[in-house]
């Protein structure tokens, strides 16, 4: 993969006091350079982080972003995404990517709704791809990915983790998200840029 390609990363930092749940991208070369921001919420426990990454890929209108990265598939207590909607709304590939093992959602959104809450998150769950695991650099991912083959993921994964397992345009982001979120909190500020 050529150096200059970019990815965006889309990370959340989530506070169990809040309404709302700060979601931040970043756009990353493949050598690790920081070349755009932006930050926006979702609903905690709601069902718009979706059109929440939509919109700061719209917002940030970079053409030159190769791939979009998540790190996770349920922000904002199971505030699902959704990758097939995901890819056709960004028109390019997706990659969700997580960190540990897990027995699947379902259990939990059981626990978490009930009636058409639960029905609807089950049903946007069920349709995403499996999550298929990954070495990289020693450590172990998981990703799911629309639009583009099982390979073709793991050499982007791989392109864009320079060091341990976590895709730079994920780390970077969920520092920004965090920095977001503090900041947030601390002067009660709205947020909704992108530079």
């Amino acid at each position: 993969m050529k150096t200059g390609a970019r990815a965006l990363g889309v990370a959340e930092s989530y506070r169990s006091d809040a309404a709302r749940s700060t979601l931040a991208g970043a756009v990353v070369r493949a050598d690790r350079v920081v070349d755009g921001f932006a930050v926006d919420s979702c609903t905690v426990g709601g069902t718009d982080a979706t059109e929440t990454v939509v919109a700061l890929a719209d917002r940030l209108a970079r053409e030159d972003v190769a791939y979009l990265l998540f790190a996770g598939i349920a922000p904002a207590w199971y505030n699902l995404i959704d990758l097939h909607r995901l890819h056709t709304a960004v028109d390019r590939p997706v990659l969700l990517i997580s960190f540990e093992a897990s027995p699947g959602l379902e259990p939990a959104l059981h626990e978490a709704f009930a009636g058409d809450a639960l029905e609807s998150r089950l049903e946007t769950y069920r349709a995403q791809p499996p999550r298929r695991r990954l070495s990289v650099n020693d450590e172990t991912v998981f990703v799911r990915s629309v639009g583009l083959a099982d390979d073709e993921a793991a050499d982007v994964v791989r392109a864009f983790t320079p060091e341990g397992g976590r895709p730079e345009p994920l780390r970077v982001a969920r520092l920004v998200a965090r920095a977001a979120d503090a900041w947030q909190a601390m002067d009660g500020g709205t947020l909704d840029t992108a530079n």
